[in-house]
């Protein structure tokens, strides 16, 4: 299932990045970022780097670029559990790993707009992929707008997302993401072992509901350590199949009413 061999060895550092808070995508272009992660794999804090830049940089420009940070769970084995991991994360680089035709998984792998992949840390590849993203025209524009709502498990709440679309095609799915900003962990295992590794753009809740009409609700429980100052919902749509990614938005949660 896992590919070590493959985890990425362009170091390279990129530019400075961000991700600017839209309620509604633009009728222009729009670039989804998703960037497959370890804190297990040593070439990820790169990739990680590269991410951090990408979306600052779009948010100083007020661009329509989402970046999200899944962190998988198969780097686990080396003796250091990634806090931030999920073995949805994984299934969801597999879907895409079958869609590519690659079979293959490594880390750090980006993936923009669900049809471009390319190793995570390769700030070129990145870029390119992202100017050329943001010429297409949406095709499904979404509006969110987001709640907190007591009641979650474990100390934990839940966060309600409303969404409004139109023309979704048939067979697409709305993607939720909370993300967040600002984390920081020690590492005392695996290949970082003895790092602390900085981290922006942590998928800390995900779902994925199927769109099958033009406004709807989605409910996501988050950790009650999530610090909503620092968090951004991010929601695409996207076809089932192909899995292109033909519309998103994305707001602060900051920004929303508590």
């Amino acid at each position: 299932m896992t590919d070590p061999s493959r985890s990425g060895s362009n170091r390279a550092r990129p530019p400075e990045s961000p991700l600017q808070p839209h309620d509604v995508a633009p009728t222009g272009g729009f670039a989804v970022v998703e960037l497959f992660t370890s804190q297990g794999c040593s070439s990820c804090p790169p990739a990680e780097e590269v991410l951090t830049e990408i979306e600052r940089d779009a948010r100083k420009r007020g661009q329509p670029v989402f970046a999200l940070g899944f962190h998988v769970d198969y780097w686990d084995y080396l003796g250091w559990p990634d806090q931030f991991a999920d073995v949805a994360y994984s299934a969801r680089q597999q879907a895409y790993a079958r869609a590519f035709g690659s079979g293959q998984l490594y880390t750090p792998q980006m993936v923009v707009n669900g049809s471009v992949e390319f190793v995570g840390s390769d700030r070129r590849r990145a870029a390119t992929a992202i100017a050329s993203a943001l010429t297409v025209v949406a095709t499904t524009p979404l509006a969110l707008s987001v709640e907190d709502a007591a009641g979650g498990t474990g100390g934990g709440h839940r966060v309600v997302v409303d969404y409004r679309t139109e023309r979704p095609p048939e067979r697409a799915v709305l993607n939720v993401a909370i993300v967040e900003r600002g984390l920081e962990s020690e590492v005392a295992r695996g290949e970082n072992a003895g790092r602390t590794l900085r981290q922006d753009n942590v998928v800390r809740a995900f779902t994925s509901v199927g769109l099958d009409a033009e406004r709807g609700r989605v409910e996501l429980e988050v950790s009650p350590d999530l610090d909503p100052q620092q968090a951004s919902v991010v929601g695409y749509v996207q076809h089932d199949g192909d899995k292109a990614i033909v519309g998103a938005a994305a707001l602060d949660m900051s920004t929303e009413p508590g």
